[in-house]
């Protein structure tokens, strides 16, 4: 057995002995990864259908086709949307927006990263924060939730040109309406960036922003539950400026082996099957967050109206990257996670968690409450890993990971 095999089958093992919640992974259905591994391997095809650099296109039109036309459908939308599935992943999604629509230096407004947002909404670090002027919204000191008065406020005062709208780590509905009602008011475009809640947007389980934004982007793994890649969704007058800035802006070819697995992932989103599986998420999120609670963690807004939850570990004496470190050990994974107050992203005070993953397993509310009393006899009642591995992995052995979804 090569070495490289060897990685895979310890991978599969890992993975299948694993508490997975960190909110942004989940678990591809064996269809999706069969068509990550198909023969639209092989292809080149820059361009767009119809307008190809390379002959032998005639199925990557029509797949690419197929999967905006499956786009459209699973979030309910006209032909007045144009959607482009070529982005690699969300984070070039993000920075296409940007380049296809603004100029260098222009103004943009997106939630702060220690607030919860994500680093393509402007960090300092990261290419939106430089080649752009940022405005940087986020929660209220006592509520945990977003100030859309303050939000407000500052659109008023720096008139950009673009308001991001969405997060990474935030537990609780985004008033996508306020938000467009304030971009239309300073006359900015809104750029709603749903990639931690599209597959509850999917499922009607989170307001949409598709009335109030002006551009969607989403990555097609976390509750969408399909390969890593990204989608832009925007109005038919952003089409022409989309499309230029992902090709030949920023990118090549486009992967049509990961355009397939899109396609797949978004049939299988189309089920009922996947309404119900993102209503067990919102169950399971919520009663894990009330047992953390039980178990005296502190939650930034006390709670989760979505797949995630946030805990101020520091607010228990707790050094949230030996928290980490302690739980991984166990065979449970959740990140450490700036919260409000973070002076430093590599010092931070949270720990996120989610639960995604473990519901594509098929655990329950009762599975949440054994593993809110594992984490909290970690890292409160301080029983070493070794102690609570075995719970772990006998937890795993009753919800393998699943092969098809149903």
């Amino acid at each position: 057995m090569s070495k490289a095999v060897q990685l895979l089958v310890k991978e599969g093992k890992r993975q299948a002995e694993t508490i997975d919640l960190i909110p942004s992974e989940n678990i591809a259905s064996r269809r999706v990864q069969d068509a990550l591994a198909s023969y639209f391997t092989n292809k080149y095809a820059e361009g767009y259908p119809g307008k190809r650099y390379y002959p032998g296109n005639v199925m990557a039109d029509e797949l690419e086709l197929y999967a905006q036309n499956l786009a459209r459908k699973i979030f309910g939308l006209t032909k007045r949307w144009h959607v482009n599935v070529q982005p690699y992943s969300g984070s070039p999604a993000n920075i296409a927006v940007y380049f296809g629509l603004l100029n260098f230096g222009d103004t943009i407004m997106g939630m702060a990263l220690s607030h919860g947002g994500h680093l393509t909404h402007g960090h300092k670090v990261n290419f939106s924060g430089r080649a752009y002027r940022t405005i940087q919204y986020g929660v209220g000191p006592y509520t945990g939730r977003i100030d859309y008065d303050e939000l407000e406020r500052l659109a008023k005062k720096y008139r950009p040109k673009l308001i991001v709208s969405g997060a990474t780590a935030y537990p609780r509905k985004i008033d996508f309406a306020r938000i467009g009602d304030i971009a239309k008011n300073v006359k900015a475009l809104h750029l709603a960036d749903i990639s931690h809640i599209a597959g509850l947007v999917v499922a009607k389980l989170h307001p949409s922003p598709f009335p109030h934004a002006d551009v969607i982007t989403t990555t097609t793994h976390k509750t969408l539950r399909g390969p890593r890649a990204a989608i832009i969704l925007c109005k038919k007058e952003y089409k022409d400026a989309i499309d230029k800035a992902v090709f030949p802006g920023l990118q090549g070819g486009p992967h049509l082996n990961t355009i397939a697995a899109i396609a797949v992932a978004f049939e299988e989103a189309i089920r009922p099957s996947f309404r119900h599986y993102q209503q067990q998420v919102l169950k399971n999120a919520k009663t894990l967050a009330r047992e953390l609670i039980k178990e005296g963690f502190q939650l930034l807004s006390d709670g989760t109206d979505n797949h995630l939850l946030l805990a101020n570990v520091k607010a228990s004496g707790i050094d949230a990257s030996w928290a980490e470190g302690v739980l991984e050990q166990a065979g449970i994974l959740a990140n450490r996670n700036t919260v409000p107050g973070d002076a430093s992203p590599f010092r931070p005070s949270g720990i996120r968690m989610g639960t995604p993953s473990v519901t594509s397993r098929g655990m329950r509310e009762q599975e949440m409450r054994t593993i809110a009393v594992c984490i909290a006899q970690l890292l409160r009642k301080h029983k070493t890993p070794l102690e609570i591995c075995g719970k772990v992995k006998k937890l795993c052995k009753r919800f393998p990971i699943p092969e098809i979804y149903r």
